[in-house]
């Protein structure tokens, strides 16, 4: 399988009457019915061209006019001066050229499975629309993309539009979803009711559904689910099978002038989900509970069901649910499993990711009951590595990564830096040459196999012409009696250049800093023992995952010395 959008159309094909999605209502939608939607959407927005037909952007390679590698994802001269697009409306037949832009805005559930799929299908490219970003962030992405649609929730048009102050008061700050790159003519496509905002003439998805010949919302009458028993009329090969395709772009970084997005194919994107269903059982009769697509997806390749959280307590919704499998973020779970110390016994796999997990929650997490893994990936190459908890917990010196997954290239530069390959690995970065590396900027070293991670780069500690690297010691710290959470940071001198090292710590029932510091030296190097200790409340977080804030961190530390 090397295409994400013909992989689960194929399951389709096979199984149309077993349920796909249960979505946060505890209403279901079968394969079939999926698969219905997908076409739907895909047909809506442009579809393949028929062949001989001669639509405009016709043949996926450059000689058709579909890309330009280092360019932005629409291909050069696909504008309004060739006679495409006119008035902010696409021409009838016009369709979708491959690379085409998709300015995404629909919150998780079976409408936005439906309308991501489709609108890949008709060869679109999802540029995610990242709420909270600063104006001008936001202007610099769109003119990086140059989205030809927008697909969106009504309430978003609404909120980006006529109730645009009030939802920057609360903190949302929204692309213009009616006109997002002023000058640039583009199409929408809305999910929901309609509400003021949203622009004329724009396509309804509950209409688009009603016109292909079912029902509309994610159950039928008086929620039952919608159980289609047929197949599709159209196979998978009419969802296209180019794996070369650009099918996501995702902001990670970058600046104002030369913003940093990560470029995903439909190939680049099937591969990494396989890797993913390699690691452990998945199939028809589980189920996966998780708002991650990258967790969800592979359960549909699986011909598994995929559970959409419903805004319930996690714990009950996995007993509701009879979930199988599930993923959290560590900072999440900790609260979880303070409140709920055993999970369904329904559960098989917990998956962490997104930040790394103290050794206090990778224990409550086996006591839990699942078997526990930690996935280590990064936004270019999802996944690398993949570890245990009771492997981490075994680790001494450092924090075990796991081996690379098959299929995963790895490199150990001579500074100890990370560097992965592989046909996971993300396309390109946007508007710059094809990738055939990528720098983690995680420092490493081999045991074995396996990868064991000492540190982040940048945040290495020089101190009387040492290296120190935090993450070799900070989950043995962790480890200990008394203490919940443990980080290292450095503070440098403003004449000599030279680092402080201070150890911060979160406590625990029992902490006492007497006893830790007579337990470092049996765990961290003589070069690397603090300067300092600095007991604090709670650590600094960041991002949607709660990442350790390690610069808010420096600063805090500093202004208590």
């Amino acid at each position: 399988m090397n295409d994400i959008v013909s992989g689960i159309m194929a399951v389709a094909a096979r199984e149309p009457g077993r349920t796909a999605i249960v979505d946060g209502r505890s209403r279901e939608i079968t394969y079939g019915e999926l698969a219905r939607r997908v076409s739907a959407v895909r047909d809506a927005m442009g579809g393949p061209a028929p062949e001989g037909r001669g639509r405009p952007g016709a043949g996926a390679g450059p000689e058709g006019g579909a890309r330009v590698e280092g360019r932005t994802l629409r291909d050069a001269g696909a504008g309004p001066e060739n006679g495409e697009r006119a008035e902010g409306r696409t021409r009838p037949g016009a369709g979708m050229r491959p690379g085409d832009g998709v300015l995404f805005a629909v919150r998780p559930g079976v409408d936005a499975v439906a309308l991501a799929l489709g609108a890949v299908a008709a060869g679109g490219t999802l540029v995610l629309a990242d709420p909270g970003l600063a104006p001008d962030v936001l202007a610099a992405r769109m003119a990086a993309t140059r989205p030809t649609w927008v697909v969106s929730e009504s309430l978003l048009y609404t909120l980006s539009g006529p109730l645009r102050s009030l939802a920057r008061r609360r903190g949302l700050l929204l692309p213009d979803l009616a006109n997002p790159l002023p000058g640039h003519p583009v199409r929408h496509l809305y999910a929901g009711p309609w509400l003021p905002g949203v622009p004329r003439g724009a396509l309804r998805l509950s209409r688009i559904l009603r016109s292909s010949g079912g029902p509309t919302g994610p159950a039928g009458r008086d929620g039952e689910a919608v159980r289609r028993e047929t197949a599709p009329a159209t196979g998978p090969a009419a969802y296209g099978t180019d794996p070369d395709q650009p099918a996501a772009v995702i902001f990670t970084s970058g600046t104002t002038a030369r913003p940093r997005g990560v470029v995903h194919t439909r190939g680049s994107l099937a591969a990494g989900l396989e890797m993913f269903r390699s690691v452990f059982p998945l199939g028809p009769g589980d189920v996966v509970h998780t708002d991650q697509l990258m967790l969800g997806l592979p359960a549909l390749l699986a011909g598994a069901t995929w559970s959409l959280p419903g805004g319930g307590g996690l714990a009950a919704e996995l007993a509701a649910r009879r979930a199988t499998h599930t993923f959290a973020v560590p900072v999440h779970l900790d609260r979880l499993l303070r409140e709920t110390p055993r999970l369904p016994a329904t559960l098989r796999y917990l998956l962490l990711g997104a930040a790394p997990a103290p050794p206090g929650v990778l224990r409550r997490a086996i006591e839990a009951g699942p078997e526990v893994l930690s996935v280590y990936a990064m936004t270019e190459a999802l996944p690398i590595a993949i570890a245990s908890a009771r492997e981490k917990l075994a680790q001494t010196g450092g924090d075990l990564l796991g081996a690379p997954l098959p299929g995963v290239g790895v490199r150990i530069a001579e500074d100890g830096e990370l560097f992965v390959s592989g046909p996971h690995l993300a396309r390109r970065y946007l508007g710059e040459e094809p990738l055939r590396e990528i720098a983690t900027g995680d420092l490493v070293r081999l045991e074995g196999d396996r990868l064991v991670l000492l540190g982040r780069k940048k945040d290495m500690i020089l101190r009387d012409g040492v290296n120190i690297y935090p993450g070799l010691y900070e989950s043995g710290v962790a480890a200990l009696p008394g203490v919940a959470e443990a980080a290292i940071v450095g503070l440098p001198d403003p004449e000599t250049g030279d680092e402080e090292v201070v150890l911060a710590v979160v406590p625990a029932d029992g902490y006492d800093e007497g006893l830790l510091r007579r337990a470092l030296p049996e765990i961290v190097d003589a070069a690397a023992l603090p300067d300092r200790i600095e007991p604090l409340d709670a650590f600094p977080r960041s991002g949607r995952a709660d990442k350790l804030d390690r610069a808010a961190l420096r600063d805090l530390v500093a202004r208590r010395a």
